[in-house]
């Protein structure tokens, strides 16, 4: 996957418990599942912590992490070893280990947010000292490679962690408007995601939205990059979609490499038994001009329309620009004939 060259860029029963509240971190503390830890929602002004726990990142990108948090009202807080560079990763395992460490340590740092994906989180997941996450939660924030970090943690801890824009990408005003919206606003109601419309144009076909089986279903979300979902099977840190809403995405794969990996989340993650799956835009994955290949649409129907759940291609997340936040863990609605996607609880405390 060439994520280094890219640019980074219920049921209804569960609503009515939705609360809100007016101190100083109102958010809400639904325990739909004892077994989940919720981080505290965003303030303006809150310090949020800022890392590369994949690959280094090059100073435009750097900056412009700078910039979009610092738009947000945040501080940014940088970690000590944030512009290292060692070869393909930002640094040392045990120098990338220290800053995730040290921030979710640290009691003045709201969130952790990653710079950018790469390659390199994988390496970390067996020295994470998860007990240290557990009894210190707080958001942490990514995509891509960060896949790997964010389903270690859930898996071990129970913390809702957030696939979502690095700080290095181009946020548009779709990214922020839902950034906001998941971390730092009080859910009084269900949360409704809707497309984003302005690249839906004939000559960006694969931006296009359809169903691979119709229908409608709530289920806990679960997911992320499809590269890293895949390497994680056969290691201590593999998932189980059962029961989940599966969520994916991927870039510059082509549509036998995406063939290849879903195959292997077939026979590996219970794909079948998932509630229903949430496929992102898959940038770059249709075949080369002349290549002896599926397309992109063929392939995923080829792949995944006989699983007969509730799925659909094409919500607005993945590595694009208008890329929305999703909660890990959380209660959440596919509406495979609207293309939305309604988070039914909060993700914050």
């Amino acid at each position: 996957m060439n994520r280094r060259d890219f640019h980074e860029l219920a049921s209804m029963g569960i609503i009515g418990s939705l609360l809100a509240s007016t101190s100083k971190r109102p958010g809400t503390s639904l325990k739909a599942n004892s077994d989940l830890i919720k981080p505290q929602r965003l303030l303006p002004g809150d310090k949020v912590g800022l890392i590369t726990p994949g690959s280094y990142v090059p100073d435009i990108g750097y900056e412009k992490a700078l910039n979009n948090l610092t738009q947000l009202g945040l501080q940014v807080v940088p970690g000590k070893y944030v512009r290292e560079k060692r070869g393909f990763t930002a640094g040392t395992d045990e120098q990338r280990l220290e800053d995730i460490h040290t921030f979710f340590e640290d009691p003045s740092i709201k969130a952790i947010w990653c710079a950018r994906g790469g390659y390199g989180c994988s390496r970390l997941l067996p020295n994470i000292n998860y007990e240290l996450i557990r009894n210190n939660p707080k958001i942490l924030i990514g995509y891509s490679d960060i896949t790997a970090l964010l389903q270690a943690i859930f898996l071990r801890t129970g913390l809702v962690g957030f696939h979502g824009p690095v700080a290095a990408a181009t946020w548009t005003p779709y990214t922020v408007q839902h950034i906001k919206g998941v971390l730092f606003d009080s859910f009084t109601k269900p949360y409704v995601i809707n497309l984003a419309t302005e690249e839906l144009t004939p000559e960006r076909e694969h931006f296009k939205p359809y169903s691979i089986q119709a229908g409608k279903v709530s289920g806990r979300l679960m997911g992320g990059n499809v590269s890293l979902l895949a390497a994680l099977a056969g290691t201590p840190f593999a998932f189980d979609a059962t029961d989940k809403l599966f969520f994916m995405e991927d870039i510059d794969e082509r549509p036998y490499s995406l063939d290849r990996m879903f195959t292997q989340l077939r026979q590996s993650a219970n794909l079948h038994k998932a509630k229903g799956l949430i496929l992102g835009v898959f940038e770059g994955c249709n075949p080369k001009k002349d290549e002896e290949s599926l397309s992109l649409k063929e392939t995923i129907f080829d792949r995944l329309s006989d699983l007969n759940i509730p799925s659909v291609y094409g919500l607005s997340f993945g590595h694009v620009p208008n890329n929305f936040t999703l909660p890990i863990g959380i209660l959440a609605e596919l509406d495979t004939e609207n293309k939305t996607l309604t988070y039914l609880e909060s993700p914050t405390a």
